[in-house]
């Protein structure tokens, strides 16, 4: 889905005559369909929320990372990027010298509009400018060799990264796995040896747990209610035989 200007009349013009003018938006539509959309969305929710409570680390989608100050005609927009190292402040545009570097992940999501600029010119851009790893998913199937694609960066070149067991790739600079369940895109963290989930799915989990936890309270209390009722009904039993017991004529 990442795309970049190919023509200058599509670089809007300010009246300036001391700085170039950097758009924040091409135009252009996010998505290529609903499940594009959805997905692309989840990915991003699922890394900002990951990345939550780290201050030096910075999460965004579909905005325009200029890479050569100076000229406005040098951009491109990652459907997914990952830096480390700058403020999470938001942001119109991300220009790599006012950053002091270029994002350490960028993501794209292939579209029939976008597959061929996925593995061709854009993939070449994201390599020389220096991100370590450049990961493509096709949502639909359709576009890619495979859905699920990585590439780290080794002496300036992307080198394919080999699926693991699970058909997973593997993201070095990030220590996470993306993967497919359903053919939808995951990720997993391999040190926590958990999945990665939204803000939203975490709060979901959080009730789950709780409700489990309630069942399992309730469980406890009616179990012990049962054994303290089962002593009282023998310790009767017993006092009945003690007084039958005691009641028969010598």
């Amino acid at each position: 889905m990442a795309h970049t200007y190919t023509e200058e009349s599509a670089i809007p013009s300010v009246p300036t005559d001391s700085a170039a003018y950097y758009p924040d938006t091409d135009g252009k539509l996010m998505a290529a369909s609903d499940l594009h959309r959805r997905l692309f969305m989840w990915t991003l929710q699922a890394l900002e929320a990951y990345y939550a409570e780290m201050p030096d680390v910075y999460v965004s989608g579909d905005i325009l990372i200029y890479y050569k100050e100076g000229d406005p005609k040098k951009s491109i927009v990652p459907d997914v990027l990952v830096s480390f190292g700058i403020n999470k402040g938001l942001r119109d545009t991300y220009k790599t010298w006012v950053e002091g570097k270029a994002p350490d992940f960028v993501m794209a999501f292939a579209s029939e509009k976008t597959y061929k600029d996925d593995l061709g010119r854009e993939k070449d851009i994201y390599a020389s400018m220096e991100i370590q790893d450049y990961f493509l998913y096709d949502a639909e199937g359709l576009y890619l060799p495979t859905p699920l694609m990585g590439f780290t960066l080794v002496d300036g070149v992307y080198e394919a990264i080999t699926p693991d067991v699970d058909e997973g790739i593997h993201s070095s600079v990030l220590e996470l796995d993306f993967r497919l369940q359903d053919k939808e895109i995951r990720i997993f963290d391999p040190i926590a040896n958990d999945w990665v989930r939204t803000l939203a799915e975490q709060a979901e989990a959080r009730i789950e747990q709780a409700k489990a936890r309630t069942e399992k309270a309730r469980a406890e209390i009616a179990k012990a209610r049962a054994e303290k009722a089962e002593a009282e009904i023998a310790l009767l039993r017993e006092e009945i035989e003690r007084l039958k017991g005691s009641s028969q004529i010598p």
